[in-house]
């Protein structure tokens, strides 16, 4: 016969585990999950910027929310992150303006050639009243709220042969490759030279080849893809101050109360601010990399540059969706 005693402790032992295994659950869904989607590997800034997010919002918000970082777009395919958090299936992620303007039409001003000065002036328009019009925008076309802008690179020529280039006419006849899409073909083409299309995984043997004369990226694409084996000059055109935004989905953002919303926006300005910061200093260091490396760095007349370039566009049926004056404001933002 078992002993009342004994009976009733380990009626309440199970009772106590029962509770527990109610419990702890309980306990879990009181965090907040965000999971974020990055197509990033995980040596790059955008990826480790993403752990600096996490850790800033668990020092400014202990214990409310669980994020879960997702690299190498093994939750989404990259490209499909906006539908996703649209439809709320996924929390935060970083997309770019070219993902932005296939919604929001008037934001491809940011795909146009030498709208964006540095990465300085690009946190000054995103920061201020033009960001702010457009931000409003994107969340109303788009179902997600950007945070914060990330800066990408910025893009530089990079030519098989040394050239003297000074202004956009100097670069008439030259094969430059471009990304296929017709935004980066009509760029080339702003450029000056004949804009030609190629995947980026032949690049590296058609500069060998000559098939093509030159190529643009950001200098750290330059250095990992070796290209500086098969070129001998970086031309310092700076035509592309290409940038990211973090963003988080509508659903999940208006379902923070306001303190929260504060803090994961103070957690994404700082994950921008460390990424900017590196890869401000990394495209610094690079100049004098490919200088050791034999290659000539010259800078172009980026006046005579950004004035044809802008003059191109404006002409063009790119510049019909554009918000009136807008070129001009974003000049004007010092």
């Amino acid at each position: 016969m078992t002993h009342p005693s004994t009976f009733s402790r380990r009626t309440l032992l199970g009772a106590a585990a029962a509770l527990g295994t109610v419990a702890l659950p309980s306990l879990a869904q009181s965090k907040t999950v965000l999971r974020i989607s990055t197509p990033a590997v995980p040596d790059d800034w955008h990826a480790k910027m993403w752990t600096v997010f996490k850790d800033t919002l668990e020092k400014n918000a202990p214990g409310e929310f669980d994020v879960q970082i997702n690299l190498n777009a093994s939750l989404f395919k990259q490209g499909t992150e906006p539908a996703a958090m649209a439809r709320g299936n996924l929390e935060l992620s970083s997309i770019s303006a070219f993902d932005i303007a296939k919604l929001v039409p008037e934001f491809s001003v940011f795909t146009a050639g030498y709208m964006v000065r540095d990465p300085e002036q690009q946190q000054k328009i995103f920061n201020g009243p033009i960001g702010a019009e457009l931000f409003r925008t994107v969340s109303e076309k788009m179902e997600v709220t950007p945070l914060a802008t990330v800066y990408l690179g910025t893009r530089q020529l990079n030519l098989r042969e040394v050239r003297n280039v000074r202004t956009p006419g100097d670069l008439k006849g030259v094969k430059l490759r471009m990304p296929g899409s017709k935004e980066w073909l009509f760029l080339g083409e702003a450029l000056g030279a004949t804009a030609t299309p190629l995947a980026f995984g032949e690049v590296y043997l058609g500069l060998k080849t000559g098939t093509i004369d030159g190529q643009d990226n950001p200098l750290p694409s330059v250095r990992a893809a070796k290209f500086y084996e098969v070129t001998k000059q970086i031309v310092l055109t700076s035509h592309l101050v290409d940038g990211i935004f973090i963003a988080i989905s509508n659903k999940s953002f208006n379902a923070l109360n306001a303190a929260q919303k504060q803090k994961v926006t103070a957690a994404a300005q700082a994950a921008a601010a460390y990424n900017n910061e590196n890869r401000i200093k990394e495209e610094a260091q690079l100049v004098e990399f490919f200088k050791k490396e034999g290659l000539q760095v010259t800078t172009p007349d980026l006046d005579a540059f950004r004035k044809a370039v802008q003059t191109t566009y404006q002409n063009s049926d790119y510049a019909k969706v554009w918000p009136k004056g807008i070129v001009e404001r974003i000049n004007a933002t010092k």
